[in-house]
């Protein structure tokens, strides 16, 4: 064991069949998420009746650890039985942290992460609602190795924040709100600063997670997350959504709140770090638009409030110097099909090998707990 404590600041579920059909609002039980078999043998997840595709959506994305063990059998899709019961069931998670060497795991959804691009407004807020309480209910299992991230809504941000509060006092530590706004409601618009306040206020730092996309955003409405242009540049998103919330001036305001971009790996930031300030200094006001107090750098806000987690990018780790190992948070990704799961200590102690004890401790699992209040 190493000597520093592991956090996996990006832990998944894998939601149940019944989680919708025994919890959502009776109004949407008939459009709720549902599991059906197709004609190719494999399982989907359907909502309002309209499949949802891509690879961890038809289960093949739950095969973890077989890239390890028998990557000739890794597919694109499988059946709810072949899911590690760690993916619903909370204390086989617990069991599958002690053998990867894991002390917490923070959770994600997975067919939540393409619910964003659900269009009805209205049943996307109930499929969350119910998704939150049972969250809640897997973490209660043991609320000191668990800790979940709920899923907001922002159609409304009024309803949001309302969701964001029901939430934290259900235990959940976090919230997830969509990486790309609909186009005309980006992070920049005043209508979320009800959102930042209560965020800062209850200590909920806000992750934007690769694949939530929200409905209308201009990409991947029709979910088709196969695509690879979409896959490997989904740094693109989030840049845009931190870029607009940094020179709009969200952090000043409100410099307590935590921003993270999660599963977008980090050697990007490096470059989009230089950019930021190149941007600021050698532009004209009018066109860059904003002008910090205390001669503050769009880097200095990056520093103190955004976190990126990140997954097996030894190349992000080689340039932490410029990002800030301070921000950088590790995450398993179990139990997808590409986790480190069950070789996450060999992996870690692999790509920070060049890193100070220091850095290790914080990069492993300090700074999840500092920024999650663990």
């Amino acid at each position: 064991m190493p000597g520093y404590r592991i956090i996996s600041s990006d832990n998944h579920v894998f939601e149940p069949p019944d989680l919708w059909s025994s919890r959502i609002d009776s109004k949407f039980k008939d459009r709720a998420p549902v599991i059906r078999r197709d004609e190719d043998g494999n399982d989907y997840w359907y909502v309002d009746n309209k499949k949802v595709t891509g690879t961890p959506f038809g289960f093949g994305g739950a095969q973890v650890g077989r890239r390890f063990d028998a990557p000739q059998e890794m597919t694109s899709g499988d059946v709810f039985e072949n899911v590690r019961p760690g993916g619903y069931i909370p204390e086989e998670q617990i069991k599958d942290m002690d053998t990867d060497g894991v002390d917490v795991s923070i959770l994600y959804p997975t067919v939540g992460l393409q619910l964003f691009k659900q269009p009805d407004s209205q049943l996307l807020s109930g499929i969350f609602s119910a998704y939150n309480d049972w969250l809640a209910d897997f973490c209660n299992a043991n609320p000191k190795r668990l800790a979940g991230i709920a899923m907001i809504n922002l159609d409304d941000v009024a309803e949001g924040v309302k969701e964001l509060e029901r939430s934290h006092k259900k235990g959940l530590i976090g919230a997830m709100i969509t990486v790309y706004p609909p186009i005309g409601r980006r992070y920049d618009s005043p209508e979320y600063e009800s959102l930042w306040a209560a965020a800062q206020d209850l200590g909920m730092p806000l992750g934007l997670h690769a694949a939530t996309n929200r409905f209308g955003s201009g990409e991947g409405d029709n979910s088709e997350t196969g695509r690879m242009a979409i896959t490997i540049n989904f740094d693109h998103y989030v840049r845009m959504s931190l870029t607009d919330m940094i020179f709009s001036g969200v952090f000043e305001r409100y410099p307590k709140l935590q921003a993270g971009a999660v599963e977008h790996e980090v050697s990007w930031a490096a470059h989009f770090i230089d950019r930021m300030d190149y941007n600021y200094n050698q532009r004209a006001p009018g066109v860059q638009g904003v002008r910090f107090k205390n001669d503050m750098l769009p880097s200095d806000f990056f520093r103190s409030n955004i976190f990126i987690g990140f997954q097996e990018d030894a190349l992000g780790i080689q340039m932490r110097g410029i990002i800030g190992a301070e921000n950088l948070q590790w995450g398993s990704d179990y139990p997808h099909q590409e986790s480190t799961f069950p070789r996450s200590q060999e992996i870690l102690e692999e790509i920070l090998a060049d890193c100070t004890e220091e850095e290790k401790a914080m990069i492993a699992g300090g700074n999840a707990a500092r920024v999650y209040n663990l």
